[in-house]
């Protein structure tokens, strides 16, 4: 199974870079980030209290998600848009540390990777706690000023105030009990501030090489 893990924070160029990896090496993609929203859409659709770490954590157990490249349904719903609305990204950080919640999609991204023989697979604890003996684990990371301005030019927005929302998240991130976003268990850093696409894809493409 050939799997190759991308960790790093909010805005970092994970989505982006792992995309583009896995059409190099002709591997499927998987964006776990986006289960985790998915989770965060079915709860707040059936009006759950997302404080109420058992509830949110059966229905982690109970939803039907699809996550691939033509987008996210959840529960047979379209979902790919409303995942990435201002209210779910305010709350996925609040899912996403429920124990529970992430049993259930480790479980899941772990038997998404067996079927398919491994994939390029991005989120926020992957190479360290998913698949720790992947191929190549790899911990993408930019300065905040340079995330804020790269989500600035996707969808608009004040770069300070987005500036201030990410070095929040990341403390939240780094800080929660389970699985905390960190750039140990030996990862290769790569720091994107300042590289285009291609660039990244190149440096990544000649670690390979040396894996």
């Amino acid at each position: 199974m050939r799997v190759i893990a991308i960790d790093g924070p909010a805005g970092a160029g994970k989505s982006t870079i792992a995309r583009a990896l896995a059409t190099r090496l002709g591997l499927e993609y998987l964006d776990t980030g986006a289960m985790y929203r998915a989770v965060t859409f079915a709860a707040m659709r059936r009006g759950l209290d997302l404080e109420d770490r058992e509830a949110v954590a059966e229905l982690a157990g109970e939803v039907d998600l699809e996550v691939d490249e033509h987008g996210v349904r959840v529960d047979g719903v379209e979902a790919t848009a409303a995942i990435r609305t201002p209210e779910v990204t305010a709350a996925v950080s609040i899912v996403a540390a429920n124990s529970g919640v992430r049993a259930e999609m480790r479980a899941r991204q772990q038997a998404w990777a067996m079927i398919r023989g491994g994939g390029v697979i991005e989120g926020r604890d992957i190479g360290s706690v998913v698949f720790p003996d992947a191929e190549l684990k790899l911990y993408l990371t930019a300065s905040p000023r340079t995330r804020a301005e790269r989500r600035v030019a996707e969808a608009g927005g004040d770069v300070d105030e987005i500036e201030q929302a990410i070095a929040a998240r990341d403390h939240y991130d780094s800080n929660r009990a389970d699985s905390p976003l960190t750039d140990t268990h030996g990862p290769v850093l790569v720091d994107t501030t300042g590289m285009g696409v291609d660039e990244v894809l190149d440096h990544i493409l000649q670690l390979l090489e040396q894996v």
